[in-house]
């Protein structure tokens, strides 16, 4: 088995290696091969190239929408900032479009648990760096298009060098600190700015700063961020992958409408402009989609506007790009949340001991906090699922309830455990008599010290 698990390792690291040399191969060939546009073939009369009217044709005879739409989209420039669950939806109807130039930001790599809801990465390119394996995707897709790699991640340092080369920015980040800088660079720059999340089985739209120095931005919605230990990431809560995929694919459209409308204020050439929409405009709103609940899946909320005293965009701001660049740590506005601390070393164990308590026969309960999707998919050998939202609603614990020998409590990280710990003691069942406490690190620390087939997410 260790023969065959180091084949597959190399024959994973080699493919990674072979599909990050074909994107290279794509960027370079692209760069050198770009399409003669007609202007500079006299020959041809029209002002797009024989193969854009068929490529671009099922969309150009939507009406209100037509050719000068479509001149619109190939002279504009579109930024996503995240090429994953909602960039890789939006980049997709973005390039199938005909966006002109596509900018994508993200440092971060390509892993197996992306590839449920991220469909422009793929189980050949694990481990390729995701805006490269992103293009790959959308080299085959379009290949006519300008696509514009940032392989790193957006920063106050690098954000206004970035931003700039673009008409529009699409936030598809999963971080408060990442929402901020966006919305404030976007605001600086006078970016419309296209704002979605999914999260588990919803999600949120917005079209931000928009008109540029009118509409309301990303502080006017929320002037302060969520406390930090509320922050929960797909790894964590989870997420439905066609929720994240409705959300980017409902930002690729409200960037079209953008740009086709003529909000960006792109010349479409000397024919007749594109008629503008007379209604909404200057009437910000937000859509909640809700994917598996009761009442309808969508509905719209009007914002409130622009909010008088916002630190980016209200009249009397003050922020500037050199204290953008210099002076503002997004990561301390948004603080970070830092491990659950309030036991004492006597009161945890490590994973090894607590095998070493279970391999001894001695009469105890394991609790495992965790959620019951989470336990479902894995838990340790003789423990008992007790969520710690029971903890939280002061349920009654009948698993506990009359039951002798030490208690040793299980989460996921040892963070809810030493919650659980706190709150048993609180009822009682920390009577003197007997050990209440967790085990150190969670069912990670399990499985990577004692049980690595224990499945872990």
């Amino acid at each position: 088995m260790d023969r065959i698990d180091r084949l597959r390792e190399e024959i994973a690291r080699r493919e990674s290696e072979l599909a990050d040399l074909k994107s290279q191969l794509a960027i370079a060939e692209a760069a050198r091969t770009t399409p003669l546009e007609p202007k500079d073939d006299p020959s041809w009369p029209w002002p797009l190239r024989h193969d854009e009217y068929q490529r671009y044709g099922r969309q150009m005879v939507v009406p209100g929408f037509g050719l000068q739409a479509q001149l619109r989209l190939k002279r504009s420039s579109v930024l996503i900032v995240g090429a994953g669950g909602l960039g890789c939806p939006a980049a997709a109807y973005l390039a199938g479009a005909g966006i002109g130039t596509l900018g994508l930001v993200d440092a971060d790599e390509v892993e197996a648990s992306n590839l449920h809801r991220q469909i422009a990465h793929s189980t050949g390119r694990e481990g390729m760096s995701k805006v490269l394996s992103a293009v790959t995707y959308l080299r085959d897709l379009n290949p006519t298009i300008r696509y514009k790699t940032h392989q790193e991640h957006l920063t106050p340092r690098n954000a206004q060098d970035i931003v700039s080369q673009y008409d529009l920015v699409l936030d598809c980040t999963d971080h408060p600190t990442s929402r901020y800088l966006i919305s404030d660079i976007c605001v600086l720059l006078s970016k419309p700015l296209v704002s979605a999340s999914a999260f588990q089985t919803s999600g949120q739209l917005a079209v931000l700063n928009n008109p540029p120095g009118k509409g309301a931005c990303y502080r006017c919605l929320f002037p302060k961020p969520p406390p930090p230990e509320s922050v929960v990431g797909c790894g964590e809560g989870g997420i439905v992958g066609p929720v994240v995929g409705v959300m980017g694919v409902l930002q690729a459209l409200e960037a079209i409408k953008l740009v086709v409308h003529g909000l960006l204020d792109k010349p479409a050439g000397d024919a007749e402009k594109v008629e503008r929409p007379e209604q909404g405009q200057g009437q910000q709103r937000m859509l909640i989609f809700n994917a598996m609940g009761d009442g309808p899946s969508f509905r719209s909320v009007r914002l409130k506007g622009r909010r008088s005293g916002c630190l980016a965009c209200s009249d009397e701001s003050e922020l500037t790009l050199d204290r953008l660049r210099t002076s503002i740590d997004y990561v301390q506005f948004c603080g970070v949340a830092r491990p659950v601390d309030v036991l004492e070393p006597h009161e945890r164990i490590t994973a090894k001991e607590y095998d070493n308590v279970r391999s001894s026969g001695v009469p105890h309960l394991l609790l495992d906090v965790r959620e019951r999707e989470h336990f479902s998919i894995g838990s340790m050998p003789g423990a008992i699922n007790v969520p710690i939202s029971c903890f939280n609603r002061r349920e009654e614990l009948p698993e506990v309830a009359g039951k002798d020998g030490p208690i040793y409590v299980v989460c996921r990280l040892g963070n809810d455990s030493q919650l659980a710990v706190r709150k048993l003691r609180e009822r009682g069942f920390d009577d003197g008599n007997r050990f209440v406490g967790d085990i150190t690190g969670g069912v990670k620390a399990w499985r990577d010290t004692v049980d690595p087939r224990l499945p872990f997410l």
